[in-house]
């Protein structure tokens, strides 16, 4: 798995990646995370902003502060 993670080095961006990485590292998944900083780059995902989630080459969301754990969620700051 190929996960890719737009960011612009905002507060939320940060938090976004840091929280990807909770997550693989609380589950097994064996996965490739990549921070895409380039707006060109960005824009050939597919999205036209930063602090999106794309996993094999699939956005699978935009705009906000996914959590790794829905069941003990953290405030999306």
């Amino acid at each position: 798995m190929h996960i890719k993670v737009s960011v612009s080095g905002c507060v939320k961006c940060k938090k976004l990646v840091e929280n990807v990485r909770k997550a693989l590292e609380e589950t097994v998944i064996n996965a490739q995370l990549e921070k895409v900083t380039d707006m060109n780059e960005i824009a050939e995902l597919g999205v036209m902003i930063t602090l999106s989630l794309v996993t094999d080459d699939e956005v699978v969301s935009t705009g906000k502060v996914l959590i790794p754990n829905p069941d003990n969620p953290e405030p999306n700051t």
